[in-house]
């Protein structure tokens, strides 16, 4: 009552060291504020929020304005942030433990204030949203790092400006890395009077000798040294390809490229040896993907059997699912949210070991896992492309003998060109399961923004069909948690079967075997660049990984296909005679080389050293 009385303004550490049932409504009729008022109205209103949810919305607001000291129409993006932060560094957080530290309070209400217009427009949408960085300036990618010389700043600055019409953000960035960071400051470490882009042999070969280090790490061999010569190669030549045009501007930076060609001698070959490893990486793979698969299915197909297994059983009571014993929860949290709309969460025992399971959360994990799979190794998409997939990617194109083809629109990742799959079943049954739980109860698929961690911009509002909700954000799947998704199952998988031991997947794996698949199988090569989205077919052709098989089973049928067009009559039997011949030809072609090509009853270019070969032996 002093709280809600503001007769007390406590601290937050001072305030949630006590343990306060149902503050929030008590404060909020204390208050007699029409702007909190209205505030649990909306939340009680919410759709998207579950009862836990809205209560812990409600409490956060009551708590802020409590500590802070604040009515709600004081409260602005800034003070609910610093709420946020202090509930994150004292540990008080909602489901914040020593393994994760990365939750922060206070996000169904920032969510809830968005939506009602209480905060202004141009507010980020969620409170982690507060911290991606966006954008920098093509000056702030400059001044990342230490240029001393304001002339050479100022000319890769002009650089990157002319550079970024034609090319995205993300090789912007790598380039002005290189440049600034790996290149030019560097340079001036070496040789602090350096003031022009001409490098004296000595000056250069220091160079060479420190980049070929990481800067943070002595020990560490750098392995993208030719990145980096390209990248100062490239600036050099570039410099002297615009000078022609425009004298005035580059023409006093035009000196010799100081990298040599015998620099970049062996970048084709470690191209190769790139090649090579990720080859072999296919092969190994391919083997395991169908484990992969079977434990992702059968996962999810358990998890969701559990459930409903569990749903017809009273708090409690016990049941069995194929053959193992569990216990249904009955916690006071599940009796008292059996009175909520959507009833307690499915929460079981397991009788044998004594482990928690709460079914919902590993249900809903499981499923995204067989979908996230299944979409990856049947379309081979990029992970980026996976996760902008949208409702309005799913088509359909109607044949001019009246089928009717599903097909999936992929937006542009590394490139400008928008393309089109055609689904198999297996790839359609998956979108449309995915389509499924999103529009279940009838609902339409939520409109999201994406964060683009490469670019490092929001799109605009769209249906992506890869999100979910955690806790309360709603939000979509990020590249990062797929891969860490990748590895679990795989660890898992690792405890029973030792070739997992060493071996785990990432998305950009299914993209290789799916490239494999397709063209050992037989489609052209420039078809399976198409639907990879490959602008060169030696892109494509690097992805895939051609198996002793394929070779063997490919010229099998190049020489049956070629004998079908000759006449039957070249394929008599060979006589007694004939083979003999053969047989004794053979044998003096073998005296020399052992390895003669020369046709039978041909003139010999060896000038007949066979012949003269056995004769001496003789």
């Amino acid at each position: 009552m002093a709280f809600g009385l503001r007769i007390i303004q406590p601290s937050l550490s001072g305030f949630r060291v006590n343990r306060f049932s149902g503050y929030a409504e008590p404060f909020r009729l204390l208050q007699d504020d029409p702007a909190l008022d209205e505030f649990f109205k909306v939340v009680d209103a919410h759709t998207r929020l579950n009862s836990v949810h809205k209560h812990r919305a409600k409490f956060d607001i009551t708590c802020a304005l409590t500590t802070q000291g604040i009515a709600l129409e004081h409260v602005t993006p800034s003070a609910l942030l610093h709420y946020s932060l202090e509930n994150k560094r004292l540990g008080l957080t909602h489901g914040a433990c020593n393994k994760d530290k990365t939750r922060f309070a206070a996000r169904a209400a920032w969510e809830v204030l968005l939506e009602m217009g209480h905060f202004p427009q141009g507010t980020p949408r969620t409170v982690r949203s507060c911290f991606q960085q966006g954008q920098h300036s093509v000056e702030g990618l400059v001044d990342r790092y230490k240029i001393e010389n304001a002339a050479v700043r100022q000319l890769l600055i002009d650089y990157l400006a002319r550079r970024k019409a034609d090319t995205d953000y993300t090789t912007l960035d790598g380039l002005a890395r290189h440049l600034a960071a790996n290149f030019w400051e560097v340079i001036e470490r070496i040789a602090p009077g350096q003031n022009d882009l001409r490098l004296s042999s000595e000056v250069y070969e220091q160079w060479l000798a420190e980049i070929q280090f990481w800067r943070g790490d002595r020990s560490k061999m750098r392995q993208d040294r030719a990145s980096i010569l390209l990248s100062v190669r490239g600036f050099y030549i570039d410099l002297q390809s615009w000078s022609v045009a425009e004298p005035e501007q580059w023409a006093q930076w035009v000196v010799p490229c100081p990298i040599r060609p015998r620099d970049l001698k062996g970048f084709r070959q470690r191209r190769r040896e790139i090649h090579r490893r990720m080859a072999d990486r296919t092969r190994i793979r391919q083997p395991l993907m169908p484990v992969l698969i079977q434990h992702v299915e059968s996962r999810h197909e358990h998890f969701a059997g559990l459930r409903e297994a569990a749903r017809s059983t009273p708090l409690g009571a016990q049941f069995t699912y194929r053959g193992r014993h569990y216990r249904r929860s009955d916690s006071p949290e599940d009796r008292r949210r059996i009175k909520t709309p959507e009833g307690p969460t499915m929460r079981v025992i397991d009788e044998e070991t004594g482990k928690m399971v709460h079914l919902d959360r590993a249900e809903e994990v499981a499923f995204w896992d067989w979908a996230v799979i299944e979409v990856l190794r049947h379309s081979g998409i990029r992970i980026e492309e996976l996760t902008e997939l949208t409702h309005l990617s799913i088509r359909q194109y109607q044949r001019p003998n009246g089928e009717t083809i599903a097909l999936l629109v992929v937006a542009p990742s590394k490139t400008e060109r928008e393309r089109v799959i055609p689904m198999s079943p297996e790839l359609f049954h998956a979108i449309a399961q995915v389509v499924r739980r999103q529009t279940k109860h009838g609902r339409p698929i939520p409109l999201l923004s994406r964060y683009d961690p490469q670019e490092r911009t929001w799109s605009e509002p769209m249906p992506f069909l890869f999100q979910r909700q955690i806790g309360t954000v709603h939000s979509v799947l990020a590249p990062n948690t797929v891969v860490r998704m990748l590895a679990r199952r795989c660890e898992e998988i690792a405890q029973t079967n030792k070739a997992f031991e060493d071996a785990t997947f990432t998305p950009h794996d299914f993209r290789r075997l799916f490239a494999t698949e397709v063209v050992n199988g037989g489609l052209p090569v420039h078809i399976g660049a198409a639907l990879l989205g490959h602008l060169n077919l030696q892109t494509t052709q690097g992805y895939v990984a051609v198996f002793a098989e394929d070779i063997v089973g490919h010229y099998q049928k190049f020489l049956d296909h070629r004998r079908s067009q000759r006449s039957e009559d070249e394929y008599t039997d060979v006589t007694p005679k004939e083979w003999a011949e053969f047989e004794e030809h053979f044998d003096k072609r073998k005296v020399e080389l052992g390895n003669c090509a020369r046709p039978y009853g041909t003139p010999c270019q060896h000038e007949h050293a066979c012949f003269s070969e056995l004769a001496l032996v003789s």
